[in-house]
């Protein structure tokens, strides 16, 4: 072999060297979310629920170092944060109000209430706000049928929601 070559195939493996301690670099918080999960069976959910709850969503970037860590395919790791409506994908408002839609809720007026969130917020649903403020999205059951339409508002649940009660809602949180 020649010193040239010699010295060119050096030199690649040092830059692939300097890329993987970089990457691992820009991984480090993410790794070390996932490292306490990786033991255990069927980690991917738990890994999941842990990088939303570190980051407040799942980053696309993040697939395929989950499924790097966990030996899976990017498609295994995509398809559950995909299935889940739970996973956030983008980072959330400030505030995020959930309406819920079940059909007990339905049949007390959660439609009419979307409509009027909707356009309150000027957002629609499934989606947050210009200014960041919110979050509007809807929520299948809140199992809290009997107090139907029901909401939940940063975690907070509200029942027996009215329109008046809808717009104290909004005007505390599109500030």
């Amino acid at each position: 072999m020649k010193k040239t070559d010699r010295a060119d195939r050096q030199a690649g493996e040092r830059e692939i060297a300097r890329a993987r301690v970089a990457a691992n670099a820009a991984n480090a918080p993410l790794d070390a979310v996932i490292a306490p999960f990786l033991d255990q069976p069927g980690a991917l959910l738990p890994i999941l629920h842990a990088v939303q709850a570190a980051f407040g969503y799942v980053d696309d970037a993040a697939v395929p170092v989950i499924a790097d860590r966990l030996n899976l395919s990017r498609a295994d790791v995509h398809g559950v944060l995909t299935f889940y409506h739970d996973f956030r994908r983008k980072p959330a408002g400030r505030h995020v109000l959930k309406l819920c839609s079940a059909e007990a809720c339905q049949s007390m007026g959660a439609n009419a209430l979307i409509a009027q969130a909707t356009e309150r917020l000027a957002t629609p649903m499934h989606s947050t706000r210009g200014d960041g403020a919110v979050t509007l999205e809807p929520i299948y059951c809140l199992g809290l049928c009997s107090a139907a339409p029901a909401a939940m508002l940063d975690g907070q649940i509200v029942g027996r929601l009215t329109p008046a009660r809808l717009d104290t809602l909004i005007d505390g949180i599109a500030a």
